[in-house]
């Protein structure tokens, strides 16, 4: 593949990751079937329908201003060192090309998620109880030991503190954002951002840069975290937390789904009850991760007793 057509193909992905109205799997087929983005920005909306062969019906496609957010976008790669990798490229993470309505496309910073090492996805509510922080980040840090990347989404509670606790155990971290790159969500976790760079972790999205993080984005960007672990553990959430949407789709996708088994009964953890009620598998330290997985060549199970972190202080109810 020459240059100038590596370079049409870069622009084509673009543009139809501006798309929204269209499922990843149609901008994929999109991708395929149009040779650019020119192709695009003259195919009408009857003309997408024919080709991905259902009906559109939406006011926001406007192909003519295609070619000015192509520019915009790759102008803010190239300031905020975004990267870009392809549903069809060797270096897309193999398992989220299981999973239903995978991304066509993933926008990152930092180094992809090594595809050899099983992950553990850990998330749970923004307003976590002491007892949830200190569970998030007990586990997150054992699995940092182990040599478990951890995968979250930057979200303040439980997965800040899933993400901090991976840090401090010496592991790999991937946090997954509902909006373009160019921005921090929340920006109250930039230095947390940083560091997971720093430390050879990777932010990724499948929103081009420039796209503000819309509130149906976030349980859109939970089968990302869901689909790059092989095991989502819910920490700590109430019935209508956003965590359990990730569950939901790590069921969906074939993953173990998990909840923290070492809470106690409260309104913030009745999510977590009620997935123990239906089947989740409880863990409590990234040696049960590990046994569930029959995993032993990440060789931490023989040194399991000296990273326990207690997860209570004594004395603490």
């Amino acid at each position: 593949m020459n240059t100038k057509t590596d370079s049409e193909r870069r622009k084509l992905y673009i543009a139809l990751s501006y798309c929204s109205f269209l499922k990843g799997s149609e901008r994929l087929l999109l991708a395929r079937t149009l040779d650019t983005l020119q192709a695009l920005t003259v195919s009408s909306i009857d003309t997408l329908s024919r080709l991905i062969q259902r009906t559109l019906r939406t006011r926001s496609y406007k192909p003519e201003q295609l070619p000015q957010a192509v520019e915009k976008a790759e102008s803010l790669m190239k300031y905020c060192r975004i990267n870009i990798t392809f549903y069809d490229d060797s270096d897309f993470p193999p398992l989220l090309r299981e999973i239903p309505d995978a991304p066509f496309l993933l926008y990152y910073r930092g180094v992809l998620p090594k595809t050899d090492t099983p992950a553990a996805a850990i998330v749970g509510t923004r307003r976590p109880t002491g007892n949830g922080i200190k569970a998030a980040l007990q586990l997150g840090t054992e699995c940092g030991h182990a040599g478990i990347p951890v995968i979250s989404g930057l979200a303040r509670g439980i997965d800040t503190f899933a993400h901090r606790g991976a840090l401090e155990g010496g592991g790999l971290t991937t946090a997954v954002l509902a909006c373009g790159l160019d921005r921090l969500y929340p920006q109250s976790n930039a230095r947390l951002a940083g560091r997971i760079l720093e430390t050879g972790g990777c932010i990724l999205s499948e929103y081009a840069p420039g796209e503000p993080p819309l509130a149906y984005r976030f349980p859109q960007r939970n089968r990302i975290i869901s689909g790059l672990a092989r095991a989502t553990v819910v920490v700590e959430a109430p019935v209508k937390s956003g965590a359990l949407i990730t569950a939901d789709f790590a069921l969906e996708q074939g993953r173990d789904v998990c909840v923290y088994g070492g809470l106690q009964d409260s309104v913030q953890n009745a999510g977590c009850k009620k997935l123990a009620e239906d089947g989740a598998i409880p863990v409590e330290h990234a040696s049960d991760l590990l046994r569930e997985w029959a995993h032993p060549t990440l060789q931490y199970l023989q040194r399991e007793q000296q990273i326990q972190l207690p997860l209570f202080e004594k004395g603490a109810p």
